[in-house]
């Protein structure tokens, strides 16, 4: 279970990812990508959250599951 602003896999290899944060109070989840740019995707589930943070490819994932399901803007 998730409690607190989290980090998951913050060096992670990703080509698309360069980390994330989830914030379980709002269901938050904020993405910085490898360009710099910083979104934040809204009402996205724990159990999502996990799936993401165990998935091969973090940009496949974020294509196929989060960006088609939850709305999100770019922060930066």
């Amino acid at each position: 279970m998730i409690r607190n602003i989290y980090c998951m896999n913050c060096s992670m290899p990703s080509s698309v990812v360069h980390h994330f944060i989830y914030f379980p109070g709002t269901e938050i989840l904020r993405i910085i990508y490898q360009s710099g740019a910083v979104y934040d995707y809204f009402k996205v589930p724990s159990d999502i959250i996990e799936k993401f943070g165990k998935a091969k490819s973090k940009g496949q994932f974020l294509n196929k599951v989060i960006k088609p399901r939850f709305k999100y803007i770019r922060i930066e």
